[in-house]
């Protein structure tokens, strides 16, 4: 499921508009953007955990020239799944 589905889903869900259920699933979006920007960490029960992580400066290689490039320190974003996604995946058949 993409952006775009859910909000659909949302929609025809709760009656609600695509307008408001957009901005109903930005808005959540929005709160787990500035949670990790000023706590470093965003807590959803049944879902996961996302925190902010540092990954180090290190040395690369460009694919088109094989010439050797340095690549800055950067922050990111880490999830760890609760335990009751886990046991959702772990039920869901992987193939066709």
């Amino acid at each position: 499921m993409n952006k775009s589905e859910m909000i659909e889903k949302l929609a025809g869900d709760h009656e609600l508009t695509k307008v408001k259920a957009k901005a109903i699933v930005e808005q959540v979006f929005g709160f787990i953007g500035s949670d990790l920007k000023k706590e470093g960490r965003f807590a959803f029960p049944d879902l996961g955990t996302f925190t902010v992580g540092q990954r180090a400066a290190r040395t690369g290689r460009n694919p088109a020239t094989g010439a050797t490039i340095k690549i800055k320190a950067a922050k990111t974003v880490k999830f760890k799944a609760a335990p009751a996604l886990k046991d959702k995946v772990a039920k869901v058949k992987v193939g066709k």
